[in-house]
């Protein structure tokens, strides 16, 4: 007799109950040795049986160890998840996380979700076979299956890179939206009222323009035009930034990106389309990468203590890591941010298209 045959399923499990093999069995309609085949070696199993035990895993919360020892001793392992190495605003983070991390006799591994919770879930299911011994996350927006098995597999966790009011466990980061309304006030102050944005299709940079536009409308600045572009930031995306709002006839006082590097790319394409900055257009980044100050012009930019965030991560999983049988501790680190000008902004005195 097949030892995959289907048996009663169950979709939910009681309140505060920690998922077992046997559950996810229940709920998959298989035997537990179908699910623990299909866990240990999935290459050997069809494709059909194998999708259907993965949603049971999902569904259930059921975070599969490796080794049955592995899960009885510390694994040394630290993971890490981040959107992209493919600019430097993570980079400060990242290296005084490792560099923490490893003077405690720690490993990183080091995953790329390229700013999609879909692809965090999928690295996850990976990771959590593993049982590392803390996760570092980046960012505060999860999908619900991965928000499930995080908060029951008992590994530490702290959400980087933001701030939110329902944490997974541990929170070290800033308020995207307090940035949003500090550079508003901050570009009202010096005088501008027409305004235009160009983001990633990214949540945190979205919050950010979000509260941004919210505050202009709080001071009667409304009609500010967004151009949204899919991630990652390159300098290319930046000028194509410009460039869609040039084309849309748009002729903004001060233009804010959600990053240095796309903010780059607008210098660039000003400079080649003969638009003086800040004379004829003010430029906005976000970052305050190393090259913001270098540029010519220079930026103006919102200072992130990437490798503060990176530190006081490290230092909170290690704590936890370190008094095991303590009652774990509420963990809530604001690293704060403020707003940099490395050139004099100057109101234009006539329009530039």
């Amino acid at each position: 007799m097949s030892d995959d045959r289907p048996t009663r399923t169950r979709s939910r499990l009681p309140a505060g109950k920690t998922p077992t093999l046997a559950d996810v069995a229940k709920v998959a309609g298989v035997s537990p040795i179908t699910v623990s085949r299909t866990l240990n070696q999935p290459e050997i199993v069809r494709t059909e049986l194998r999708e259907k035990v993965f949603r049971a895993v999902q569904q259930t919360g059921y975070v599969p160890a490796m080794l049955t020892e592995t899960s009885a001793r510390r694994s040394r392992l630290i993971s890490l998840l981040v959107p992209t190495v493919a600019n430097s605003i993570f980079a400060d983070t990242v290296q005084a996380l490792i560099d923490t991390l490893t003077e405690a006799g720690h490993e990183t591994l080091i995953g790329l979700t390229n700013y999609s919770a879909e692809r965090e879930e999928q690295l996850l299911d990976t990771i959590l076979r593993r049982r590392p011994d803390g996760i570092v996350l980046t960012g505060t927006l999860h999908t619900k299956a991965s928000r499930t098995r995080l908060s029951r597999s008992g590994i530490p966790i702290v959400e980087s890179w933001d701030l939110a009011p329902r944490p997974l466990d541990m929170l070290v980061g800033f308020s995207h939206e307090a940035v949003g309304v500090a550079i508003a006030r901050y570009l009202t102050a010096e005088g501008y009222r027409r305004f235009a944005v160009v983001t990633l299709d990214d949540p945190r940079g979205q919050r950010r323009c979000d509260s941004l536009v919210g505050e202009l409308a709080s001071q009667g600045i409304g009609d500010v035009p967004r151009v949204v572009l899919p991630p990652p930031a390159t300098v290319n995306l930046g000028r194509e930034g410009l460039q869609h709002l040039l084309a849309a006839g748009e002729c903004p006082e001060v233009l804010v990106c959600s990053s240095d590097t796309l903010a780059h790319g607008v210098l660039v394409e000003a400079a080649e389309r003969g638009i003086r900055v800040p004379d004829d257009l003010a430029v906005m980044g976000f970052g305050d990468l190393n090259i913001a100050a270098h540029l010519q012009p220079s930026l103006s930019t919102v200072h992130i203590n990437g490798a503060e965030i990176g530190l006081q991560a490290a230092r909170a999983l290690l704590q936890r890591l370190d008094h095991p049988d303590e009652e774990p501790v509420k963990v809530r680190i604001d690293t704060g941010f403020s707003t940099v000008s490395y050139t004099h902004l100057t109101l234009p005195t006539t329009p530039y298209v």
